[in-house]
């Protein structure tokens, strides 16, 4: 990929990475990826070839993308053409591979935010999430999409006295700095926690509005919206990777994208919705977007947590050591719970990775015995949601992987390539896109066509400058350093 500027090309860091690439073969498939097999979607290729020009190239098909072109697609200045080009099925990343929850936070970063970036910013990145719940809900109610979507109390219970306290001392920060908390109500009452967390050991139980839903549905029904302009306005072209190797000049400033099927696009403008494999296609990102595998595990209940006796809320499970469990009780449709989080169990996992950097971005891991056996220990003891000896078809059944992208500084990146005019990027979600990408991507949109930050609504902390880019920079050297 290269433009008509020898200044602007970029020479590739050397590391002991490869380059972040989606993996395209053995990729373990997510609970919602295994529920949508014979859907055409997951191949679809809009025409046989890749189309030799287009106005925008986007690159990646989860929900930033997909949004991003309804966006585009929909807006009084609309491109005269979009090519969508994903490495593997659509949406088969990171919003393919998460828990399906979509929970605002509406307390619980508080402090860390405060501490990194003040308290104004803190408490717009509160109320940007919550904005974002709300926008989510509106557009799937308003489409009457079939997602199981399910809206209602999300659970967030201090398990241990230390915990509580620290939980206790955030809150109160929040409230005494003016932040929003008439929506969050704090049990403090161990017996009232308890009982409406259905939870033995609780000692104190946060409660606000969340969201679940089958996330691939809904970026497939934005991918037929944006079909739906006809195949000169929207182009989708699956399995087709970008070749980050080809770095050639090309006359008046427009953007070459090259690929594995050997095909060459002309593009006026790029937008990479490529997360934890930014990188890949854009090596100065090395380690201001660092892929990270995480964990999800597939939890049938027993008879004693179905039908009337099912769990209906969602849940964060705060442990010593800022472990946690999120799970997902699909109480609307089939009842399935799914955990994700950084349960106790995954400090083993990622000290493994750090010694094999090169599974950064395998998302075929699967059967991890230190995160399943801190779920089966947490649903059989700690909830008792599980029994010790279920029989077949009950208790844990599967564990799938998902690679997120994290940011050297915590917040995702927003906004124009800097050094690279016609370059634009939405990505390093840190493992909370559910709760982000629906103003994220509108955001960008706004930016291209000529608004100003302020115009986006968004936390200033997202905003990507050069001045970022230095410090993010800065900071993933130090990081390096350290460890």
């Amino acid at each position: 990929m290269g433009n008509n500027s020898s200044s602007q090309t970029h020479e590739k860091e050397t590391s002991s990475l490869n380059p972040p690439f989606p993996q395209l073969k053995a990729q373990s498939l997510s609970y919602w990826l295994q529920g949508v097999r014979a859907n055409p979607l997951l191949d679809h290729r809009t025409t046989e070839n890749v189309p030799e020009e287009a106005d925008v190239v986007i690159i990646g098909s989860g929900m930033t993308g997909a949004l991003t072109a309804l966006k585009l697609l929909s807006s009084s200045n609309p491109p005269s053409s979009i090519l969508m080009l994903e490495a593997r099925e659509l949406c088969s990343g990171a919003t393919g591979r998460n828990a399906g929850h979509c929970k605002p936070d509406q307390w619980r970063g508080y402090s860390k935010y405060k501490s990194r970036v003040g308290r104004e910013q803190a408490l717009k990145i509160l109320a940007n999430e919550q904005e974002t719940f709300e926008k989510l809900v509106e557009y799937v109610k308003t489409e009457a999409i079939d997602c199981d979507l399910w809206v209602g109390k999300t659970l967030d219970v201090a398990m241990t006295e230390e915990v509580a306290t620290k939980c206790a001392e955030n809150f109160t920060q929040l409230k005494a700095d003016g932040g929003k908390v008439d929506g969050v109500e704090w049990i403090q009452d161990q017996e009232e926690a308890r009982k409406r967390s259905k939870i033995p050991n609780a000692v104190s139980t946060f409660s606000w509005d969340a969201a679940s839903f089958y996330p691939w549905k809904v970026v497939a029904h934005m991918i037929d919206q944006c079909l739906s302009f006809g195949k000169d306005k929207f182009n989708l072209q699956t399995w087709t990777t970008v070749d980050n190797n080809k770095n050639e000049n090309k006359s008046k400033g427009r953007w070459v994208i090259e690929t594995d099927r050997g095909s060459v696009t002309i593009a006026n403008t790029v937008v990479f919705a490529t997360n934890a494999y930014t990188a890949g296609l854009l090596p100065e990102f090395e380690g201001i977007i660092l892929p990270t595998p995480h964990l999800c595990d597939k939890v049938i209940p027993p008879p004693s947590f179905s039908g009337s006796h099912s769990l209906q809320n969602t849940y964060g499970v705060l442990l010593p050591h800022n472990a946690l469990f999120s799970i997902n009780p699909r109480s609307s449709t089939d009842g399935i719970v799914l955990f994700g989080g950084s349960n106790p169990g995954i400090g083993d996992f990622l000290k493994w990775v750090k010694d094999h950097p090169e599974e950064r971005t395998n998302d075929g891991l699967s059967g991890i015995g230190s995160v399943s056996d801190a779920v089966r220990e947490f649903i059989v003891k700690g909830s008792g949601w599980g029994e010790k000896d279920a029989g077949p078809g009950q208790g844990l059944d599967y564990q799938w992987s998902g690679i997120m992208g994290m940011t050297s500084d915590g917040f995702p990146i927003i906004g124009p390539v800097p050094g690279k005019a016609g370059l634009w990027i939405c990505s390093g979600h840190n493992g909370h896109g559910m709760a982000r990408i629906f103003t994220a991507a509108p955001g960008l949109v706004k930016l291209m066509q000529g608004g100003t930050w302020e115009d986006t609504g968004l936390p200033e902390c997202y905003e990507f400058t050069q001045e970022r880019f230095e410090r993010m920079k800065n900071f993933a050297g130090l990081l390096r350093v350290l460890t």
